[in-house]
């Protein structure tokens, strides 16, 4: 299974979006500040998740979602799985 996710930064409430096969270890990678663009940011908590049988699958999902360049549409998505 393939995961896409959202994190949210505690520290200022930025957002995150990816994709791994394997979500509680992506998660500790950005807490442990391995992620250039996610170090400055922890701690950070999951949001959001879609799972999915293919990483092809999850790659055009989070593709789709990082196209929508808005907030708006990630925080919608978090209070519709809320």
């Amino acid at each position: 299974m393939f995961c896409v996710y959202i994190l949210q930064s505690e520290k200022d409430n930025s957002y995150y979006v990816g994709h791994s096969d394997n979500l509680d270890r992506r998660i500790e990678e950005h807490n442990r500040e391995k992620n250039k663009y996610t170090r400055n940011k922890t701690p950070w908590k999951l949001a959001y998740g879609e799972f999915f049988n293919s990483r092809s699958e999850a790659m055009r999902r989070e593709m789709e979602i990082k196209k929508k360049k808005r907030k708006n549409y990630i925080e919608w998505l978090i209070n519709l799985a809320g």
